[in-house]
């Protein structure tokens, strides 16, 4: 059997390469964070441009109709530019949980703009940081209008549309929320990665209405098994160009010498890097499998994915700092970057630890 992507879906990843090499080099993330900014507005419109927002909407709703596949491929590539844009949370979850569980009005009414760019999307379902359990959840959904409290929320000050996890009268369920509505209040927060500001979002009595087949625990784990795999391949992608400028710049730095890299305690941490990378590789393949086939091992594969790709990247993200010296830890270098992305990653869909709680829960069952 080949496990492997096409050769159209590895010319689509080579085309978003070269597209954000050019556009998109580290520089841009940095420019956003050094000017305080939200994120990068002429990125964000490139990345439309191409399409890339709405890769796998059908052409029926204005997207290009590809795959689950090829967006996973974009993610990686996205992943490795460190793109100051809030392409997870729009493409992952908010398009993701209208294909899956949204009526054809709904569909209708929001694809298309979200797959032009033209609405930004984000997810609020924490309302406390650090967790996302469906336990923790207090606010409300009753009689069309929402009250509660979602903290933090991505991308929170420049979203149009939420998708909000609350509880209605039969139990959790999913509900869309225009931003630009009464009884909202909408407040920027400190995020250890300001390329990717979050928010507090307090909602009274704020109109709003129920995804149409979005209710209970098990479309709520369904719809974030589908964008942990996705937002693996954006690790995965982060990850992997970390280790290539570690990798450069322990080459070119000569310490009694000979060059950095040649230290055999420098290999071992370039190799253990390497070999996390492969590890959540695998893993990312096997969900992405999972995820385009519609496969009832998306549940398992799903958590291998969220749990590996996140301790890649944050393995790579801290021993990019390390490795580096004493400039590794200097805002003038990029490494900081990497770690700040790291960490914001594998906080976004529930920690590590809660993704392996959910993985054993899933393999007892």
């Amino acid at each position: 059997m080949n496990f492997d992507f096409s050769e159209e879906q590895k010319l689509l990843q080579k085309t978003a390469r070269d597209y954000l090499a050019q556009h998109c080099g580290l520089d841009v993330c940095r420019s956003v964070l050094e000017s305080n900014g939200t994120h990068s507005d002429a990125l964000w419109k490139g990345v439309a441009e191409m399409g890339w927002l709405g890769a796998a909407v059908p052409e029926e709703y204005g997207g290009a109709g590809f795959s689950r596949l090829e967006l996973a491929l974009i993610a990686q590539e996205l992943g490795r530019a460190l793109a100051p844009i809030p392409f997870g949370p729009s493409a992952y979850l908010v398009s993701e949980a209208l294909l899956e569980f949204g009526s054809d009005e709904q569909k209708k009414r929001y694809l298309p703009r979200l797959a032009s760019g033209e609405l930004i999307g984000t997810f609020a379902h924490s309302e406390r940081a650090g967790r996302s359990a469906l336990a923790d959840v207090a606010t409300v959904f009753a009689r069309g209008a929402l009250s509660g409290v979602k903290f933090p929320v991505p991308d929170g000050a420049i979203a149009g549309l939420a998708l909000v996890v609350a509880k209605g009268d039969a139990g959790p369920l999913l509900a869309l929320i225009e931003l630009d509505g009464q009884g909202i209040e909408v407040t920027p927060v400190g995020s250890i990665d300001p390329s990717r500001p979050a928010s507090r979002i307090a909602f009274d009595g704020a109109r709003a209405e129920a995804l149409a087949n979005g209710g209970g625990e098990k479309a709520i784990a369904h719809l974030l098994d589908r964008a942990a795999v996705l937002t693996a391949f954006e690790q995965i992608g982060g990850a992997e160009r970390a280790l290539e400028v570690t990798r450069e710049f322990t080459l070119h730095r000569y310490a009694f010498g000979r060059p950095v890299a040649s230290y055999q305690a420098i290999k071992h941490r370039l190799a253990d890097i390497y070999a996390a990378i492969q590890l959540a590789t695998s893993n990312a393949y096997y969900g992405a499998w999972a995820l385009s086939t519609a496969a009832p091992e998306l549940a398992v594969a799903a958590c291998g994915a969220r749990i590996a790709a996140s301790e890649a990247f944050d393995l790579a993200g801290k021993d990019i700092i390390q490795m580096h010296g004493g400039v590794g830890f200097t805002w003038e270098y990029d490494c900081h970057l990497f770690y700040r992305r790291a960490k914001l990653l594998s906080l976004a869909l529930g920690t590590p630890g809660e993704w392996r709680d959910r993985l054993i829960d899933r393999l007892e069952a």
